[in-house]
């Protein structure tokens, strides 16, 4: 099976050079929710079809919680800072997150290691002191690590991206923090004709998923945001799992640090190009490009590398 490559548009990709370039390369341009505002959804899918001709992907916020900060600042150990439900430096995204945290709460922010714990909370604020160092920034995910928070499946600005979508004929759609069947099918009613992703990215989603394959065709696991809800060394261990478990006519793309060392190198290391290889051993029917192509500085030669890979892969030559 010839595999795909999905490719996450930002400042460094959503420019005329690339999207030309994309038409004989990509097989999946993805928009994602959590770093584009809604005003600017119909104008980026415009300009996505004035140069290519590559199907586009709506991939929602889904069930996260984000941080939205003034101004992005360095804590260290014993240090405290303030969550505000109403006006302030720090909040937490959707609105309806702060209601439901509690003291003693420990959260984590970001993937640079900051965490803090909740030591007193009132209706309008949260003092937390920090008990593992790092930069708070705005727009990052936030992770409660003692105990299973019940958000919505999509958010407000979800719904208004699928609409968005649905008027502008966008046939793809990725469901972002799917930990159940229950999610699937709520996914499914809003969008009963078109194709869609299913995101595997908690410790609820791989307990849920040999039942979420009865239900969805499509699996993508994030590592990146996996790796919030499990320790890192245990990656490798919830991809095989996946592999394992999947249905006879399961797909599953994965996602996340593929080519992390070209967001600044031309050149991939060699640990990354085992990476690769061996999510194409498993089995992977998409690999999955999000800040290598977001924001990184080769883009392109990003997604060349995973061409000549895929190509090398396929045809099985190795070296004598």
């Amino acid at each position: 099976m010839i595999k795909k490559i999905f490719c996450t548009l930002g400042p460094a990709s959503l420019n005329e050079k690339f999207l030309k370039f994309s038409n004989k390369k990509i097989d999946l341009l993805r928009i994602n929710m959590s770093h584009i505002n809604i005003s600017q959804l119909q104008k980026t899918i415009f300009k996505i079809r004035k140069y290519s001709k590559v199907p586009i992907c709506i991939d929602t916020e889904g069930a996260q919680i984000r941080t939205k900060v003034s101004k992005a600042k360095r804590f260290k150990n014993g240090d405290y800072f303030t969550i505000s439900k109403l006006k302030g430096d720090i909040k937490l995204y959707p609105d309806s997150v702060f209601g439901k945290l509690n003291n003693l709460d420990i959260l984590s922010f970001g993937f640079e290691g900051l965490r803090g714990q909740i030591l007193n909370k009132n209706k309008n604020k949260a003092k937390v002191r920090c008990i593992n160092p790092g930069y708070l920034e705005t727009n990052k995910g936030v992770h409660v690590h003692n105990r299973k928070l019940k958000i919505n499946f999509l958010t407000k600005k979800d719904f208004l991206a699928i609409e968005i979508g649905k008027k502008n004929n966008v046939v793809n759609y990725a469901l972002s923090f799917t930990n159940s069947v229950e999610d699937i099918i709520k996914f499914d009613k809003i969008l009963p004709t078109q194709k869609k992703i299913f995101k595997v990215e908690t410790k609820e989603a791989l307990k849920n998923f040999r039942t979420m394959i009865k239900k969805g065709n499509f699996f993508l696991l994030d590592r990146g945001d996996m790796s919030k809800d499990l320790n890192i060394e245990e990656i490798p261990i919830a991809q095989r799992f996946l592999f394992k478990n999947k249905g006879k006519n399961t797909k599953i793309a994965i996602a996340t640090n593929f080519l992390e060392s070209m967001i600044e190198n031309p050149f991939p290391t060699r640990a990354e190009a085992n990476d690769i290889y061996s999510s194409l051993e498993m089995g992977a029917n998409a690999l999955v490009l999000a800040a290598e192509t977001a924001i990184g500085k080769h883009p392109k030669e990003c997604v060349d590398f995973l061409l000549r890979i895929i190509n090398r892969f396929e045809k099985q030559k190795y070296i004598k």
